[in-house]
């Protein structure tokens, strides 16, 4: 452990320590995100940008444990903050570098990023790092100055990647900010080539894009993108947004995908407050389902309030119900862990998407349905299982013989708090129709079918 971390481990002495983050690399398949042994590593990141600029670091231990508590795996935040984060101080008085230069880091900024990333991994969490927020080298939103080049960021990178080149980290580029330019570019490039010359290729590398866009539109090809991910943004409805990540699961070449950015719990729905309210559990639940079923690799939950870490002393953005504490509290981050539960419980890297599952109604926005009632399905390459998310209590029907074997076991899985009850037991020919638990209601559940000789646990077991 370098001198740099040295003040982290003595703060951190006195916390038991959990399972060390494992490092991380691409599945052979080219679909998911494994260990350096090959296990599945499930992505459950949370949208925590402001957690380096705002929080201290009694905070920033409450942040973190409640959030590895609910299974979360990546904790996604930036070094150089939207919100004045070059000139409003941390909650210790530092700002992080000199001059708004990146060439001159500022040190006792480094040593409270560096205690909450150590705080983290001991906590079993990886940490999504941000090394900017894009309004540093692309001044849409206001926030700036601008202060990077391809050159100064490189040199970022490679000091950056020096320094966390054995932390638990991800590198996140990016940050929110579209890619116009030849030169911004140049600079993203720059900061990724920076980062690998300085870890020594330790860790994946993405880029987080701005909202209804995805990486693969401006680096997809390139070496450097370890896997993909989106921002499918703040609105609720499937068509438009969610059902870019199948497109991007279909790109060639492969490379794994996740949605780094859906619609926050206790947002204002596609930025209309007054139109549309703010969003609940039921709109956050939605998005995970669609797009693990879509083939993603893992997800991203985010709440409003959290992710500008506010507080009765902040300025609010966009309206944020609840200050950051009382959020975490919000029923949709404790339902994130269900989703993750329920793909681990079954074959996991010959997992698929698949719609085909599903049988049209003649009224096809009935079923697999539209907007916020989009059905979505997903099953085993060798159709050992299926699984078809039903957004609502409505009666559809699904083909049986997507599954192997000659009997069908079937579970209704309940997303809201991970429970799954048996149905029984039912001959692989042609079609069944199935009616969820709560006929009528907004209330989502997940059908599972399996191979009965499988034998396999009730979905969701750890």
């Amino acid at each position: 452990m370098t001198r740099l971390l040295s003040l982290a481990l003595a703060l951190a002495a006195a916390t038991p320590a959990a399972a060390d983050p494992p490092r991380l690399k691409v599945s052979d398949n080219k679909r998911y995100l494994v260990t350096a042994d090959g296990k599945p590593f499930f992505y459950l990141g949370d949208t925590a940008w402001e957690l380096f600029h705002r929080l201290n670091r009694e905070q920033a231990e409450q942040y973190l444990k409640d959030r590895a508590a609910k299974g979360f795996t990546v904790i996604q935040a930036v070094v150089l903050a939207e919100l004045d984060g070059l000139k409003d101080p941390n909650p210790y008085g530092q700002t992080p570098l000199v001059g708004d230069d990146p060439a001159k880091p500022n040190e006792k900024y480094f040593e409270h990023v560096d205690w909450v990333v150590k705080k983290a991994g001991d906590l079993g969490l990886t940490v999504g790092m941000l090394p900017t927020w894009g309004d540093k080298w692309h001044k849409k939103w206001g926030g700036g100055p601008e202060i990077f080049t391809p050159e100064n960021a490189a040199a970022y990178g490679e000091w950056l990647g020096k320094r966390y080149k054995d932390a638990p980290v991800i590198w996140i580029l990016g940050g929110d900010r579209p890619v116009e330019s030849e030169g911004h570019k140049e600079i993203i490039r720059a900061m990724a080539k920076g980062l690998r010359q300085g870890d020594g290729g330790n860790h994946l590398i993405t880029f987080h894009p701005p909202g209804g866009n995805g990486s693969s539109a401006w680096f997809h090809a390139d070496d450097w993108l370890d896997f993909n991910m989106r921002q499918n943004g703040h609105q609720a409805e499937y068509t438009g947004r969610y059902d870019a990540t199948p497109a991007d699961y279909a790109k060639t070449p492969t490379k794994p995908v996740l949605d780094g950015e859906p619609i926050y719990e206790g947002h204002p729905v596609s930025f209309k407050a007054k139109e549309l309210g703010h969003s609940v559990a039921a709109d956050v639940r939605r998005p995970l389902y669609w797009d693990l079923f879509s083939g993603a690799c893992g997800h991203t939950y985010g709440h409003h309030s959290v992710w500008q870490m506010y507080d009765t002393n902040r300025k609010p953005i966009n309206a944020p119900l609840m200050t950051w504490a009382e959020a975490l509290n919000e029923p949709g981050a404790g339902h994130m862990q269900h989703g993750r539960r329920l793909v681990e419980s079954r074959p996991y890297l010959s997992r698929i998407p698949d719609d085909s599952i599903i049988v049209p109604d003649t009224v096809t926005t009935l079923v697999p349905g539209a907007g916020t009632r989009r059905f979505a399905a997903t099953r085993d390459e060798a159709g050992t299982f299926a699984m078809v998310y039903a957004p609502v209590g409505r009666p559809f029907a699904v083909k049986m013989d997507k599954i192997t074997g000659p009997k069908v076991k079937a579970w209704w899985f309940n997303p809201r708090d991970g429970k799954a009850t048996a149905i029984g037991e039912f001959p692989n020919a042609g079609t069944r129709r199935f009616t969820p638990p709560d006929p009528g209601e907004l209330l989502d559940w997940v059908l599972v079918l399996d191979d009965a000789a499988k034998n396999y646990p009730p979905p969701g077991s750890k």
